[in-house]
């Protein structure tokens, strides 16, 4: 799921026009090596900070159905996550890259959510929002200076970027439909001793295979008269 939070946010900034304008849109962790590096301006969207958030976490199990409507499997709820981006611009003067900080928050601030065309892999296929906040304040997540601090970097302009995505449950296989009906066999016995064979319920849906397989329905004669007993009425 990490990976496809990346690639959805990467999307997004490259349809802010940063790719078409030759600005590089990264991933990596803007350290003091890192920067002497770079050549080309460069917008870095750095994961520093993963959290459940736990008040979401669901209970049982959800059903996954195939292309025919069949039972295939049983998947436990998604559980929730709380990424933390700290996104930053790198160009040759400070006056370049607040333009294009102030670029990149424009586009950020406009979405609520990842947009779902913007989505891969199990995201695309859990179907569900996957919230985005921007520069916004998170009480639990480390402060901007100790993530600095952290990379041995000098401190400078970043938004905080916070995407908050499902996980996907684990799956279970169920079992398959149960094609064949149940033998049921008698105490009754030919002459010579040998039992009778069984006699294999009939499914309505699933079709005849053979003499060897379901038996067919069988027409019924009319019920048996009702012996009478002693102290029954006539009639």
């Amino acid at each position: 799921m990490i990976h496809e939070v990346d690639e959805g946010l990467r999307r997004l900034l490259g349809e802010a026009g940063l790719e078409a304008s030759g600005v590089d849109v990264v991933l990596d962790a803007p350290t003091r090596d890192w920067a002497a590096r770079r050549s080309a301006p460069t917008v870095c969207a750095f994961l520093y900070d993963i959290r459940e958030d736990a008040t979401r976490r669901g209970s049982g199990a959800g059903e996954v159905h195939d292309e025919d409507g069949h039972l295939v499997a049983r998947r436990s709820p998604p559980r929730w996550f709380e990424l933390t981006y700290l996104v930053t611009a790198w160009a040759g003067r400070p006056q370049d890259e607040h333009r294009l900080l102030s670029q990149v928050l424009t586009c950020l601030v406009a979405h609520d959510t990842l947009p779902a065309r913007l989505l891969t892999g199990t995201l695309a296929e859990l179907g569900l929002t996957v919230g985005l906040d921007t520069a916004g304040s998170g009480p639990d997540a480390p402060a901007a200076s100790d993530v600095w601090s952290a990379l041995g970097g000098e401190l400078k302009a970043s938004l905080c970027v916070r995407v908050r995505a499902p996980l996907a449950g684990v799956s279970t296989a169920a079992a398959p439909p149960v094609t064949e009906g149940l033998v049921v066999r008698s105490a009754a016995r030919h002459g010579d001793g040998e039992p009778v064979p069984g006699r294999r319920l009939r499914y309505t849906e699933v079709g005849d295979p053979g003499a060897e397989g379901f038996a067919g329905a069988r027409d019924r004669g009319p019920a048996p008269s009702r012996r009478r007993r002693r102290g029954d009425r006539q009639p």
